[in-house]
Order: structure tokens, then C-alpha cells, then sequence
């Protein structure tokens, strides 16, 4: 890197000296502002490429009261979900110009607390948040002071604000549905913990599709609960081997049909199933694995958009917007062994 005259770092005046350039025309190049010329553009970057000039974003803090970025708080980043989440909001961020921090709360409240104050405290534009508390009331000092929040795939707890949902509710009835099409009438619901809203939201539309087809629902098919293998494992021995088993599942999130089906290998066999999330390898499994597939892009682009409007002064009452879910047919809810009537 060069430096400028007098040996400190470049600033814009040099690079409007190399250029050939006034100040103003530098700092709308910069700042990718119009009424720059394609040449005089050009010519700024090959001075600015030159001096290895990089734009003080500490005293545009100063200036604008704005650092140029906002946060998202995910339940796991290395669930691939959460995964694709991040790299749609990071995308709308980047089209903006701003940077995206990213951190995981575990499905833990009091990390979600605190990974979300820790980015208020470095001052990040807004957030995005997709919670695991069940009181979000302590953010409102901080949307007081003008850091807008946006919740995504779950609403806030305690507090109105901006929320970006799948159809969750919708999305399940339609898995259920498909599942009584084929012929079956005993069907189980596997389930993360019931106090989550996406699956209070799901079991609420696997119990529509029963009503929806006049079924009676026994709440022994009803298993919920954490989605560690050994506990889903439990839950599908209990369902399948009863004295009335079940004959199909929809299993309510990945990590649960993921689990489900591990312990379907062991068992040699497996019922109908319709997950609900679409899965990575779900085309290479034999049968296809039959989804209710969600959108996590059109879901992180949505929420991101909303924040930048909130940002750019929309004053709207908070909004909840559902994005639609889609079945995806692969075959695992219509290739097995017709049900016992």
C-alpha cells in the first residue's frame, strides 16, 4: 500500500489528487452514489487501487450516526436452515452496502439476551433475530433509541414487532392431507418442544387436516419433545409398535425426519413419512422422501428488506408477513405397504 505525502495513510484527498478528481467526486464513488461519469468512475478506483485508500468507516460513524451494519441471531448456524437464512440476509446487507454479524443462541433465551445486547452495545444499525426466548420485552430500550428489530421464523414474545413466518400451520396441513389421500387414517405427529411456535404452529395444522377429513386424532400419536436421536427413536418405537400403531408420520423439522429415519434403517423398514423441511440428499433416498419444503431464502431476503425500509424511516405498524410453504412428492408417503384397515 502507498501512503500518502506526508507517510500516514491515504485519505480521499489523495486519491481526489491522483485522480485528478474534486473531493466530491471521490466520495460519491466511493459511497456508490450517481453523477459520476463512467470514465471519471474509472479513473477514481485506479487511484484509489493505487494508494490502497480504504474508506474510515469510524468517522463516517461520527458523520452519520450509522456503522454501516446490522446483526442476525440464529438458533444454530451450522444447521443448514439457518445456514441459507444467513446467506440471504447477508445478500440483501451486501446490496446495501453493510456488513452482516452472525451469532447462535443454542434455542437458549438467556444467550439470545445476550448475543443480541452485546450487538446493540457495538452499535449495529438493526437486527435481525430469530428467537428462543419467551420475553423479547428487554430490546425495547434499544428500539426505543431507534435500532429496529425484525423476528424471523418465529415472532417476538411480549412485544409488537416486525415478524417473518413460513405458513407453517398451512404447510403441515397440506403433508397431512397428502398422507390421508394415499389411504391412511393413522397418522402420527412427531415434533420438536411443543412450547416453540413453529411447532405449536405444525401440530396445529396436522390437527386441521384430521378434522378437515373428519379423523379422529389420539393424542398417543402426538409425540414432542427435544431432537436428539434418542429421544425421536422413543417416539417412532412407541408410535410403530402399539397395539393400534400408526401407519404414517410427519415428522415436524429436519433434525426430527433426519433422526426418524436413522432409526428407520434400524428397524428395517419404515412407514409413510411427509417431513416438514426439505432435505439435502431427501431425492437420493428410496423411496424420495416426501417434504413440506419452506423458503429460507424468500424468508432471510423478507426479513432483511423489512429492516433496511425500517431503517430508511418507515414508521408503518408492525407487520407479520407468511411466506407459503410448497409439498414436494418424492414417493416415502406413497410407496408403503397400503395401511390396515
Amino acid at each position: 500500500m502507498l501512503t500518502s505525502r506526508n507517510g500516514t495513510r491515504p485519505t480521499m484527498n489523495d486519491v481526489a489528487a491522483a485522480a485528478g478528481v474534486g473531493l466530491k467526486t471521490v466520495s460519491r464513488v466511493v459511497n456508490g452514489e450517481s453523477g459520476v461519469t463512467p470514465a471519471m468512475a474509472e479513473r477514481v478506483r485506479a487511484a484509489i487501487a493505487e494508494l490502497g485508500f480504504r474508506r474510515n468507516d469510524s468517522a463516517r460513524l461520527l458523520r452519520t450516526g450509522r456503522t454501516a451494519s446490522i446483526a442476525l441471531l440464529l438458533e444454530d448456524i451450522g444447521d443448514p436452515f439457518s445456514s441459507v437464512l444467513s446467506r440471504a440476509v447477508e445478500g440483501v446487507a451486501a446490496e446495501q452496502g453493510c456488513l452482516l454479524f452472525t451469532g447462535s443462541s443454542a434455542e437458549d433465551g438467556d444467550r439470545e439476551r445476550e448475543v443480541a445486547l452485546a450487538f446493540c452495545a457495538r452499535r449495529v444499525d438493526g437486527l435481525v433475530i430469530v428467537p428462543a426466548g419467551d420475553d423479547h420485552s428487554y430490546l425495547l430500550p434499544e428500539i426505543a433509541s431507534g435500532t429496529p428489530v425484525v423476528f424471523l421464523d418465529r415472532p417476538a414474545a411480549g412485544i409488537e414487532a416486525d415478524a417473518i413466518l413460513s405458513d407453517n400451520a398451512g404447510g403441515a396441513r397440506e403433508g397431512v392431507a397428502h398422507l390421508i389421500r394415499h389411504g391412511h387414517r393413522r397418522i402420527g405427529f412427531v415434533g420438536d418442544l411443543p412450547g416453540i411456535h413453529t411447532c405449536a404452529e405444525r401440530l396445529r395444522g396436522y390437527r386441521q387436516a384430521m378434522a378437515d377429513a373428519h379423523l379422529p386424532v389420539d393424542e398417543r400419536w402426538i409425540a414432542t419433545g427435544p431432537t436428539d436421536p434418542a429421544r425421536v427413536a422413543e417416539a417412532v418405537d412407541r408410535l410403530l409398535d402399539g397395539t393400534e400403531p400408526v401407519t404414517a408420520l410427519l415428522t415436524a423439522n429436519n433434525r426430527v425426519t433426519l433422526a426418524a429415519l436413522q432409526r428407520f434403517a434400524r428397524r428395517g423398514s419404515r412407514p409413510a413419512l411427509v417431513g416438514f423441511d426439505d432435505l439435502e440428499l431427501a431425492p437420493l433416498l428410496t423411496p424420495g422422501l416426501t417434504v413440506v419444503a419452506q423458503d429460507p431464502t424468500a424468508l432471510g431476503r423478507t426479513a432483511a428488506k423489512v429492516l433496511f425500509d425500517r431503517l430508511l424511516g418507515d414508521a408503518a405498524p408492525a407487520r407479520r408477513i407468511e411466506i407459503p410453504t410448497r409439498l414436494i412428492v418424492r414417493g416415502s408417503a406413497e410407496s408403503a405397504p397400503p395401511p390396515v384397515r
